[in-house]
């Protein structure tokens, strides 16, 4: 079989979800493996770069991981706008998380772009004894709205990067040759992380 060149893929993806759902601890443990038992919440947004390779194709993430508070609410549409994949994290142990969640996957759905390619994480597994969300709920709900379904959890690791692997495939799939109508934004390359922030 004649090899093609080697695709490369940048792509906007965005973490939704609930105040203490996760999302930072799934995305500094995709990004660095690290898992930090106090994160303070995240002002804003923060922002995370990180290459991953599939075969022939190399995708660039350029990560924003959103705050969860209420009062940064009006700012999400600004990370989520342009975005080719959003994963909507909620915390296995708080179903009002998960009712936050649904909120955030109606949201995409009415303002975000047609062609969003969207997750569902259920994060924090390891606390499955202080369950309140049902895997078969997470499912169901992600399965009636199209979405991609993985329990996760950052302390363990568990599917965290089955999750971005998932979505790189996805991407990959769904691009053309050139990546086209994706937004690029100039990060810094060494998967570190900058904070936005914003006045309230």
């Amino acid at each position: 079989m004649a090899r093609t060149g080697n695709k490369n893929v940048q792509a906007k993806l965005v973490l939704l979800g609930d105040m203490g759902a996760g999302k930072t601890s799934l995305v500094l443990r995709f990004v660095k493996g690290q898992f930090l038992e106090y994160q303070e919440s995240t002002i804003g947004a923060a922002f995370f770069t990180q290459v991953l390779s599939l075969n022939q194709v190399t995708i660039k993430f350029d990560i924003w991981d959103t705050a969860g508070q209420e009062r940064y609410h009006s700012l999400a549409p600004m990370y989520y706008r342009g975005a080719a994949a959003a994963v909507v994290v909620y915390d296995i142990t708080s179903m009002d998380s998960f009712v936050r969640a649904k909120k955030w996957v109606q949201e995409l759905q009415r303002q975000g772009n047609p062609n969003l390619i969207m997750f569902l994480a259920g994060n924090k597994a390891d606390l499955a004894e202080k369950r309140k969300v049902g895997f078969e709920d997470g499912e169901q709900f992600a399965k009636e709205n199209g979405m991609v379904f993985l329990e996760t959890s950052a302390k363990t690791a568990q599917n965290v990067n089955e999750l971005f692997y998932e979505i790189a495939k996805k991407l990959a799939k769904a691009s053309p040759s050139r990546p086209t109508g994706m937004k690029l934004h100039r990060g810094s390359q060494d998967g570190g992380r900058r904070l936005f922030c914003c006045s309230v």
